[in-house]
Order: structure tokens, then C-alpha cells, then sequence
């Protein structure tokens, strides 16, 4: 998985030590209604498109720049969905960490789908009848965003 400079930099110090980190995710839409899902190359699960900030970022910018980054298309951020703090995590690497994440409902403007770097085997579009195998929390983030009006989700 791809990692940024100020990452390396701060694992170079703290070695695998839990990171509390800022991130993002996108549930992208196009204009058929299907959602954009990536097929993760560390894991080989399905899930939404997500990263995180790096310093002197917005959030909106970091999902815009983290969908192109990964499946070239381009998009424009409608409304924050969801705001919680994931689950720790453990990397195959040993690195640890723990995301804030602010979920975004985004609009596909641009760009065709497909893997643009190391961090997907397949990326798609899909109906949300006809989803792959995918997590509850990605269910749950795909149900926020089509929930109408500007109201974010949160996880008690």
C-alpha cells in the first residue's frame, strides 16, 4: 500500500507504535446510481475508496485527490455522510494504526474507472442491488449516503 512522505517520516520514529490518523473515504456515485468500489490489493476485499490527509489538506481535497489517485475519476465532494473513529487496525507489516474518518457522498464528474497504482486489483462501478461481498461498515457508509439532506452519521 502506498504510504506518503510525512508517514514515512513520523513511522521512521515511532516504528509500528498505534498512529491515531486523519482519513477520508468516498462513496462516489455516478450518474446511473451505481456506487465505485475498489478491490483492495492487500486484502483482496471490496470496499469504497479512502485515505489519508496529509498536513496543510482539507478533507475534500484529500478525497478528491485519493479517488484519482486510485481509479482516475474525477470527483466533486456533495456533503459530509459520516464522522467516526474506526476500529484499531493491523497492518500485514506490523504497523498500527487508528482512523478519525470523514465519510463523503461524492458525484462522479470525469475520468473512466480503473486501477491507477499499487493499492487496487480491480476497481468498478456497481449497482446497489448487485454490490460484491463487502463489510458492514461499507454497507453502513453506502446507506448514510443516500440518506437525503445535509445530516452527517455518527457511531455511537
Amino acid at each position: 500500500m502506498a504510504i506518503s512522505e510525512y508517514l514515512k517520516s513520523l513511522r521512521s520514529v515511532v516504528g509500528t507504535r498505534l498512529l491515531f490518523l486523519p482519513g477520508v473515504t468516498a462513496v462516489v456515485f455516478d450518474d446511473a446510481g451505481r456506487v465505485l468500489l475498489g478491490r483492495r490489493s492487500d486484502d483482496g476485499s471490496w470496499g469504497l475508496i479512502a485515505g489519508v490527509m496529509d498536513p496543510g489538506e482539507q478533507p475534500a481535497e484529500t478525497v478528491v485527490r485519493e479517488v484519482f489517485e486510485e481509479t482516475a475519476v474525477h470527483v466533486v465532494p456533495e456533503r459530509i455522510t459520516g464522522v467516526f473513529t474506526q476500529p484499531p487496525n493491523t497492518y500485514p507489516n506490523g504497523d498500527r494504526t487508528e482512523y478519525v474518518d470523514i465519510s463523503f457522498r461524492c458525484r462522479a464528474v470525469g475520468g473512466e474507472a480503473r486501477v491507477n497504482d499499487d493499492e487496487s486489483l480491480e476497481v468498478g462501478w456497481f449497482a446497489l442491488d448487485e454490490l460484491p461481498p463487502i463489510g458492514d461498515l461499507t454497507r453502513r457508509r453506502i446507506e448514510w449516503a443516500q440518506l437525503p439532506g445535509p445530516a452527517a452519521s455518527f457511531l455511537s
